[in-house]
């Protein structure tokens, strides 16, 4: 995890603005843009926000930054007045002007159901057991992987995790198609990583102890 705040403030001193990319950290972390001072930030809602394959992103653009910010996508939902249909293009005054076209409906239903599951379980508590899962897998990892020659790429410190787990291997990617194949599905990254998504409204403890147990085997076989 970054510095949100220090390093917002760094580049603003710098007379620069920060575009932050939300996605591994909206749904798991706590976080205040407005409070940072942020300029802007993206996300998607597919991951922690639970909403599934095909939801779409969020942007946020602070307030001081609406009158000037344009979208280069323009379309008549980010219309001053959607249903005008006039013969040239005027963006609302506020942060529906980043929309472009209709939004996919499918999609907006299931971001609402992701957020309504968040807001009952409360982000603190998700924060909790993310660390705990993170916790939890480090630990398996020292205990499991190390011994076979992996590492774990991943901050020791849960302050500067978010929810994954990083392992570093020989042979990753080859790793990473086995471990699908036996049921375990991480995120191969170049040249040697492979990466855990713990989501804590849908990943067990137990769950986390039978993908490090196939981990194991399949380093052991490899």
């Amino acid at each position: 995890l970054a510095d949100l705040t220090g390093i917002t403030a760094a580049v603003h001193q710098s007379g620069g603005v920060v575009v932050w990319d939300l996605c591994h950290s909206a749904g798991v972390v706590a976080m205040s843009l407005d409070e940072a001072q942020v300029d802007f930030a993206v996300g998607c809602t597919y991951k922690y926000l639970n909403a599934g394959p095909g939801a779409p992103a969020f942007i946020y653009v602070a307030a001081q930054h609406l009158s000037t910010v344009s979208q280069p996508i323009t379309g008549w939902f980010g219309a001053a007045d959607v249903f005008a249909m006039a013969a040239s293009y005027e963006p609302a005054p506020d942060i529906r002007r980043m929309l472009s076209g209709t939004p996919s409906v499918l999609g907006i239903v299931a971001v609402q159901e992701g957020l309504a599951v968040i807001t009952e379980a409360g982000l603190e508590r998700i924060r909790d057991k993310a660390v705990d899962l993170t916790e939890y897998a480090i630990a398996l990892a020292d205990e499991r992987l190390v011994p076979l020659g992996a590492g774990v790429a991943s901050p020791r410190a849960a302050a500067q995790r978010g929810g994954h787990v990083t392992i570093r291997c020989a042979g990753a990617e080859d790793v990473t198609r086995r471990l699908v194949v036996a049921g375990v599905v991480p995120d191969f990254r170049n040249p040697d990583l492979i990466r855990l998504g713990l989501s804590p409204l849908t990943t067990s403890y137990a769950e986390v102890w039978t993908a490090m147990d196939i981990f194991a085997a399949t380093l052991g076989n490899t």
